[in-house]
């Protein structure tokens, strides 16, 4: 190269692949993707900024320290009224077994009943969304089930089940 007549000894720029780094602008573009919509996955985020899905990765989970969690299924939303009401029963159980003792266990039968739906509920994976180490933990509700069901009654004592059988009743609503 000297010999035509290059005098610098810098190397010159050369072509190829550009380089993909990480500025200010882009951490912040990601932060908002993700604030918008906490259910956007990596392919989305990497399409809306123009990156690779191994640098938006990295940018979403290893520098704004996003991971992907699913929310905790909770059977139900008690109201203030519910919780109180719960309260109020647990502290009479409490006080008849510090009366009677266990001959008071020993005597309570108890049973439960839960409708089995029909339904195709949200998968695991379709309900995950981006949550940063400073968030709350997220609670899902369970949703409003399809139209066939199933009543499940179990009853019990403190010896364990009362009857080998469940009790199933098929309802379907007309």
């Amino acid at each position: 190269m000297f010999e035509n007549g290059r005098t610098s000894l810098m190397d010159a720029e050369c072509s190829g692949q550009p380089s993909t780094s990480t500025t200010d602008e882009k951490l912040e573009e990601a932060r908002a993707i993700i604030l918008t919509d906490r259910r956007v996955t990596i392919e989305e985020i990497a399409l809306q900024l123009g990156i690779s899905q191994g640098t938006a990765y990295s940018l979403v989970h290893d520098i704004l320290g996003f991971h992907k969690v699913a929310a905790r299924w909770v059977p139900r939303h008690l109201t203030e009224e519910h919780k109180r009401n719960r309260q109020h029963i647990c502290s009479s159980l409490l006080e008849r077994y510090n009366r009677e003792g266990d001959n008071f266990l020993n005597r309570i039968i108890t049973g439960d009943e839960t409708w089995v739906h029909h339904y195709e509920p949200e998968t695991k994976r379709q309900s995950m969304q981006w949550k940063h180490t400073s968030s709350p933990s997220s609670k899902k509700f369970k949703s409003q089930p399809s139209a066939g069901k199933l009543l499940l009654t179990v009853f019990w004592d403190s010896q364990g089940p009362i009857s080998n059988k469940c009790q199933l009743l098929q309802h379907v609503k007309k």
